[in-house]
């Protein structure tokens, strides 16, 4: 129970911070962006005391964990792989293109039209 009055608090700092956008009409942008980052460094702050909010962080700590073990692929494998994939598009399009053309021109023949 206490973790959703904490969500709810969490959500009405949020709405604060939006109303406090509005409500700063007329100050400068920066104490208007400020009033929106203050909302939610605060919500998050409450959400972070939460059970929900810690496997939360949690599972945000240990995602970057393991794209820290990701191999990532040289730069040689990368440019490689992209050339492959372009000349595949190419191929394919001049394939798409004569496959279009001949149904055209075969179409065109049926219907006794020669252009």
């Amino acid at each position: 129970m206490a973790d959703k009055i904490k969500l709810g608090v969490a959500f009405l700092l949020v709405v604060a911070g939006i109303a406090g956008f509005y409500v700063l009409q007329e100050s400068a942008a920066v104490i208007k962006l400020a009033s929106i980052l203050l909302g939610f460094a605060l919500a998050s702050g409450v959400v972070w005391t939460t059970e929900p909010g810690k496997r939360l962080f949690a599972f945000g700590t240990e995602s970057v964990d393991e794209a820290k073990r990701v191999v990532w692929p040289t730069r040689k494998e990368t440019i490689q792989t992209t050339a492959v994939v372009l000349l595949f598009a190419v191929v394919m399009a001049l394939f798409l293109f004569a496959v279009d053309a001949s149904l055209a021109l075969v179409i065109n023949k049926l219907m006794g039209r020669s252009e």
